[in-house]
């Protein structure tokens, strides 16, 4: 079993609260732990969303959706149409 499997479930589960994450890390190993539990969690593989269903994803778990999102985007976890017009799950 690999850090990974073994102490980032455990990690991650540490920053929420009654289903709800507490804050969003600013070191970037935790917080790319958490983008990747939020993409694999919120999101379904191979479908499209659109910006406010992407936000209201997020905000079950977080009112900051826009920086989450945008740290979503950044990581490569969710791609965006070049238009705009729909996010999708890359992992």
């Amino acid at each position: 079993m690999s850090d990974n499997e073994s102490g980032g479930s455990r990690a991650v589960s540490a920053l929420f609260s009654q289903g709800r994450l507490t804050a969003i890390p600013r070191k970037a190993a935790r917080r790319a732990q958490l983008l990747d539990h939020l993409a694999r969690t919120l999101f379904q593989q191979g479908r499209d969303y659109t910006e406010r269903e992407v936000n209201d994803a997020i905000r079950t778990v977080h009112d900051d959706c826009p920086a989450l999102r945008r740290y979503l985007v950044e990581a490569g976890l969710l791609t965006r149409a070049r238009d705009g017009s729909a996010y999708r799950r890359a992992v």
